[in-house]
């Protein structure tokens, strides 16, 4: 089994915009100041919350970790039978998931079960 983590942004980003209005004779209000910031989680692997598994049966592996997006946590598992190893997902295709189309994803890594394009699912 391949195991391949896309990892997003952990750096936090603060913004300030100061915003300033006329409030009349010679009078004008506070600046603000708007700030973001992002916490990074002591976990080391990202948490689900309501995601659900996508349907990509048949679909390309490699197009389909791109879709998962960089949070998900994605092993490809050769099903043929050969036990090869996917080293470009680009050249594989899926023939099942865990968890399976339109369930909840509740651990991860979403494992996706694949075999060489061209080859047969059964």
């Amino acid at each position: 089994m391949t195991k391949r983590q896309f990892l997003g942004p952990v750096a936090a980003v603060a913004l300030l915009a100061p915003v300033t209005a006329c409030a009349g004779a010679g009078h004008s209000a506070p600046a603000a100041t708007a700030t973001a910031s992002t916490s990074a989680s002591a976990s080391p692997r990202p948490q689900p919350v309501t995601a659900v598994m996508m349907d990509l049966i048949g679909g390309n592996a490699g197009r389909a970790a791109e879709q998962m997006g960089p949070d998900t946590e994605v092993a490809f598992q050769d099903v043929s039978g050969k036990g090869r190893s996917v080293d470009d997902p680009a050249e594989w295709k899926i023939c099942e998931t865990r968890p399976g189309p339109n369930q909840q994803i509740t651990d991860y890594p979403v494992v996706l079960g694949v075999v060489r394009v061209g080859e047969s699912c059964e």
